[in-house]
């Protein structure tokens, strides 16, 4: 998967490995707090991706087509040596990541097994970066992940 991010209000796409779009975010910049829709190339909302103001550490909330959350990403308080951000998912297994977020170099784990790896060094272009996800995992929650990672780490982007 290829994503290509210029700054949080502009809608953008994300590509399939053949550059074919696959997915939408429509950016709602205007509001209080970023809001932002996961959306396929139908239109139809997956997801819905709201950061929370005032937390003693940044998080946001990944809500699925019901309006209850299906993932909470927050950065741990303590980052020594490397960024560190948990996935919070509701009714199941918490996910972590592992590596470089602010140079796009980092693994998105779950129960110590990677579910997506996202890399810079795969594309020339200046904003992008790939993300690689494993077999039988939910592509869009896991590409609203990476979203919502890249705007926490990106402030102002």
């Amino acid at each position: 998967m290829r994503q290509r991010m210029f700054a949080i209000g502009d809608d953008f796409f994300i590509e399939d490995d053949q550059g074919r779009r696959a997915f939408k975010v429509d950016g709602k910049a205007l509001r209080l707090r970023s809001t932002l829709k996961f959306e396929d190339m139908n239109g139809r909302e997956l997801y819905k991706i709201q950061e929370k103001v005032a937390r003693v550490r940044d998080s946001m909330t990944i809500e699925g087509r019901d309006g209850r959350a299906a993932a909470k990403v927050h950065n741990a308080l303590l980052t020594p040596l490397r960024d560190r951000w948990t996935i919070d998912i509701p009714g199941g297994e918490d996910m972590k990541t592992q590596g470089n977020i602010v140079q796009h170099e980092y693994r998105i784990e779950q129960g110590g097994n990677p579910v997506a790896t996202v890399s810079k060094k795969w594309f020339r272009v200046r904003d992008a970066y790939g993300v690689e996800i494993a077999p039988g995992q939910d592509d869009a929650l896991l590409l609203a992940i990476a979203v919502v990672i890249d705007m926490m780490a990106h402030q102002g982007r």
